[in-house]
């Protein structure tokens, strides 16, 4: 998408456009100083609208996705899409009905990192999240700055401004394609977080949404706050430099921010040397990685190579692979005397589990791109579907030389490579996995790292964590596919801090982040390594099944109905219907 700073001549096939924006533009400074109290209003009629337009929104993404009619598949179009943006909703006014003090920050449980960050966990948070979420938990890593006594400070802070003294904005919200619930929680962010009104732009591969976002989003629409818009190319070069938008949020391509920021083409290398963007707005931005999903060695028992297995799958085969936090490179030890099984297992479990095509434009090619640049790629087959194929990288090399092309192209797609590392002591190991993941791979969105707990007591609490902080992501998911940081909103989403317009590498600023902390280096998510009721056999008293997002759950498409239902009116007498569901999985 190229950007110049001239505005287009009129045209008529702009009038609807510019309409669109001067009504956001005139209604800019009403949202801006509305109430919390009619914010909370608006979100509960857009959750009573939600529950009515969701099951045609998740059956009409399953139908242009070409999942096949009762496929379990189809539980992921409910799960990334009605129910996160549900989950949302709630979130929100939970948030907004205890902001007078921020009175919310009480109940929210603060420690230090053994960096001496303060961490507030933010999940488990209700008893619901204890009994459907049991053995997870969500921790949120503040900058280094930031302490107990100023983190109401550093929270909320758009909120401090009293609402006659705000200003109103117009954000321009460039929509993403693949997963349903990314455009309209990308809204929120803008809309509720900071006091902006907004026009999403569809991207076209799923602008088939729109009818189902203007219906739910409607009280939001009428109030001024929010438009809808489709269009390709040209309608994305008219609004990203449309005088009266503010600022631009982009989910996407590098290429495509680049194109927008500083011209694209030839142009982009000759601005970013002069340091002269073409737009000059506020950008942030969500734009994907080359992911890692590290295996740590350990005592792992054939049931926990198993369901890891399914687990790895999952992280790269999710919505076909079109995914921004797909595990992009798998680091496996090469030392561990179960990597090969492991590998087995995941080839395996791709061959059973169920089909469907590549929907998204373009993933043949750059399929047919990532194998061109391999004479050693692996096929791992799966029946009814195109085979997800593989780069088996070794480890370096005796010159140290490594496949830089592996480590630097993110392909959207059912492709992936491995990386061995070298290390028989578990700590050793993951340090060297964890500088290889921050020196060797494009952008920090998300990291992924699975560990038996024997091997956390072995490397120690304070000493695993401490890795932890080493590694630059934005959201890491230990035992847990860091896709479960995106569906839980109260979770930051988005890039480590630090990247620059000329440097972005995977964005700059978080979303979702229902909580509104405004300094956050990273969210840490936690899972259980082992599934109940297997967990039972070793101790671990938690009550999570097989996953519902894992791509393997028989039971998914009804568990993606039943979750949805049970944000929507949360109750005791649901969950024994989402428990045997899951248990089924």
């Amino acid at each position: 998408m190229t950007a110049t700073q001239s505005h287009p001549a009129p045209d008529s096939a702009f009038e609807s456009l510019d309409q669109a924006v001067a009504d956001l533009k005139s209604n800019a400074l009403k949202w801006a100083q509305t109430s919390t109290s009619e914010r909370i209003r608006l979100l509960s009629e857009v959750r009573d609208r939600l529950i009515k337009v969701a099951p045609a929104w998740a059956e009409e993404a399953a139908r242009q996705k070409q999942i096949p009619a009762g496929s379990p598949l189809a539980g992921e179009e409910w799960i990334s899409g009605p129910y996160a943006v549900m989950s949302a909703c709630n979130q929100l006014i939970h948030t907004l009905s205890e902001m007078k003090g921020k009175a919310y920050l009480d109940k929210i449980p603060l420690r230090e990192s053994v960096t001496g960050q303060v961490i507030a966990k933010i999940v488990p948070h209700s008893v619901w999240d204890h009994l459907l979420l049991s053995g997870v938990r969500a921790d949120v890593w503040m900058e280094k700055d930031v302490n107990r006594a100023n983190l109401r400070t550093h929270t909320a802070s758009a909120y401090d401004i009293p609402p006659s003294e705000r200003e109103g904005k117009v954000a321009l919200i460039l929509g993403a394609g693949n997963i349903a619930a990314i455009p309209p929680l990308d809204c929120f962010q803008k809309l509720f977080s900071e006091h902006q009104v907004a026009i999403l732009k569809m991207n076209p591969v799923n602008e088939y949404l729109d009818t189902y976002l203007e219906d739910a989003f409607k009280p939001l629409i009428d109030a001024g706050a929010l438009r809808i818009v489709r269009g390709g190319l040209e309608v994305g070069q008219h609004l990203c430099n449309h005088p009266d938008i503010d600022e631009l949020h982009i989910t996407g391509a590098g290429a495509s921010h680049d194109a927008i920021v500083w011209g694209g083409g030839e142009e982009t290398a000759k601005k970013k040397a002069a340091g002269t963007p073409v737009n000059n707005r506020r950008i942030t931005s969500e734009l994907g990685a080359v992911c890692p999903t590290i295996v740590v060695p350990g005592p792992w028992s054939d049931a926990d190579i198993a369901f890891q297995s399914e687990h790895i799958a999952t992280q790269k085969l999710h919505n076909s692979g079109f995914n921004c936090v797909a595990c992009q490179m798998l680091i496996l030890p090469r030392d561990w005397d179960q990597s090969d099984k492991l590998m087995k297992r995941v080839e395996a479990t791709m061959a059973r589990i169920p089909s469907r095509p590549l929907y998204y434009p373009g993933a043949a090619d750059r399929m047919a791109g990532f194998s061109a640049n391999s004479d050693n790629i692996l096929k791992f087959e799966r029946p009814g579907a195109d085979a997800c194929i593989v780069e088996p990288l070794s480890s370096e090399s005796a010159t140290g030389e490594t496949k830089p092309w592996f480590s630097n192209n993110e392909v959207f797609a059912p492709a992936m490579s491995t990386y061995q590392i070298e290390g028989k002591d578990p700590a050793e190991y993951l340090r060297k996995a964890v500088a290889y993941a921050n020196d060797q791979l494009h952008g920090t969105l998300g990291a992924n790292i699975l560990i038996h707990p024997a091997t956390i007591r072995q490397i120690g609490q304070d000493t695993f964590e401490s890795i932890i902080a080493e590694l630059r992501y934005g959201t890491i998911a230990i035992n847990a596919w860091t896709g479960l940081g995106f569906l839980m909103p109260q979770c930051p989403w988005g890039a480590f801090p630090g990247h620059t317009l000329d440097d972005v590498q995977s964005g700059i600023g978080f979303v979702h982040n229902t909580y509104m902390f405004d300094k956050v280096e990273r969210c840490v998510v936690y899972a259980p390594f082992r599934p109940f009721p297997r967990n039972l056999l070793s101790l671990g008293f938690t009550l999570l099944p097989k996953p519902p997002w894992f791509v393997s759950n028989r039971k998914q498409h009804r568990l993606g109905q039943l979750l949805t239902e049970f944000q929507y009116q949360p109750s005791i007498l649901k969950v024994p219907r989402i428990f045997l569901n899951a248990l089924l999985g």
